[in-house]
């Protein structure tokens, strides 16, 4: 990485005590346990991100974005997340590292958040302009001890050539792909195609958006083990939600 100096973002102009996080679990139906849980920012009462993300400028984003993770973290520690927990980019901010890794190691000892436990999120099309570097950054990430997810896989359009230069620990696969998926037979044969790929690299793969029983029971015919939709939880306000997994028989 670059021995250049970090941007010269203003933390002291955001303010965190301004908003919060409500926590929705991706479940392994296996053990029948929640395997992570992800931080998603809310206002203080429980407005959407959209409407938090608005009051700051795009020069404001980067700092806003460090902030974010921080204060997930904390939240997370005070409720007593003892899972995974994912934690979102904003767009372009994953590339600074620089700006962002410390932050998120200093509040991760600050609240006794084993790093091993945190989970960085970026979407598939924030790689496709460099995937070297893009690469390096997140192995900055790797060395801290954390695990790296690419959320929203398939939306995007160099998903196939990313994964043959640079392998993450998670991969999520876009909702896009799973509305619907039981009466879809191309989708099928792509997600088949996905699946097969991540046994072969050994990424554990998740499922996003599953909101009915229908496409539940095509995704575990095929033997699928981790689960993100509101089938199973929707999202909590600074809590955890408690989860169900449907009867299939």
């Amino acid at each position: 990485m670059s021995d250049s100096p970090p941007p010269a973002y203003d933390l002291d102009d955001i303010n965190e005590s301004g908003f919060s996080f409500a926590f929705q679990p991706i479940v392994d139906i296996d053990t029948r346990t929640a395997y992570s849980h992800e931080a998603l920012v809310r206002g203080l009462n429980n407005e959407p991100a959209y409407q938090v993300i608005k009051r700051y400028s795009s020069e404001q984003t980067p700092a806003f974005d460090s902030a974010c993770r921080t204060k997930a973290i904390e939240v997370a520690a005070r409720i007593g997340i003892h899972t995974h927990l994912n934690l979102n980019f904003l767009p372009s901010a994953v590339l600074n590292v620089e700006f962002g890794l410390n932050s998120m190691i200093e509040a991760a000892n600050r609240n006794l958040f084993p790093l091993q436990r945190i989970v960085v999120e970026a979407t598939e099309v924030e790689a496709i302009g460099d995937h070297a570097h893009f690469a390096q950054v997140i192995n900055e990430y790797r060395r801290a001890g954390m695990k790296f997810a690419i959320d929203d896989f398939g939306a995007g359009y160099s998903g196939l050539s990313l994964l043959s230069e640079f392998q993450p620990d998670i991969l999520k696969l876009d909702m896009g792909l799973a509305r619907g998926i039981q009466s879809h037979g191309p989708r099928q044969a792509i997600v088949r195609a996905i699946a097969q790929v991540c046994v072969d690299l050994g990424i554990d793969f998740v499922v996003e958006g599953v909101e009915t029983v229908e496409e539940f029971s095509w995704f575990n015919d095929l033997g699928v083990h981790l689960y993100q939709g509101y089938l199973f939880a929707k999202p909590m306000f600074e809590a955890m939600p408690p989860f169900q997994i449907p009867d299939l028989n």
